[in-house]
């Protein structure tokens, strides 16, 4: 009997694939659990039009990451972080950090996108790696740029 899957089952199929199994398991197992309903004429057309918005979702999504990677690609920002005179961040700047950062400046990106081994924890340039849905990566330039300190009074002279 042919059936059509209603979900993902291990080490038989993905959901909406249509399969072929045993007349007794598709009623007393599959229909029962509402795993898989039978592949009528009728189900198989819906079938089709589920597959054909799915495939239809997936290109746009495509366009949409491949919009994404081209304004981003070979891009260079600037971030000002407190570090100590040595160069050493207090604290580091994690994939999380950098997804707010450059959402802040209208890319969306999530921290799941960066190919970092380990956080950056130094000032300077660092080139950093996305990797984007659908295989597409970019790699963005970051300067990690030390803050300014602020000049209290009677300290003049220690910048001379």
């Amino acid at each position: 009997m042919k059936v059509i899957l209603s979900q993902d089952i291990p080490k038989m199929g993905k959901k909406n694939e249509v399969k072929e199994v045993a007349d007794g398991y598709a009623r007393n197992w599959l229909f029962q659990k509402g795993l898989a309903r039978p592949a009528t004429e009728a189900e198989l057309a819906q079938l089709e039009l589920i597959k054909a918005q799915l495939a239809q979702k997936a290109e746009a999504d495509l366009k949409a990451q491949e919009e994404i990677v081209a304004q981003i690609d070979g891009q260079e920002f600037e971030i000002i972080v407190k570090a100590d005179a040595s160069g050493q961040l207090y604290g580091s700047l994690t994939p999380l950090k950098i997804a707010k950062f450059l959402k802040e400046k209208g890319f969306e990106v999530t921290k799941n996108n960066f190919k970092m081994i380990e956080p950056i924890k130094a000032t300077g340039e660092h080139e950093i790696f996305l990797e984007m849905e659908h295989g597409l990566e970019a790699k963005i330039k970051l300067f990690v740029i030390e803050q300014p300190k602020e000049i209290g009074p009677g300290e003049e002279d220690d910048l001379i």
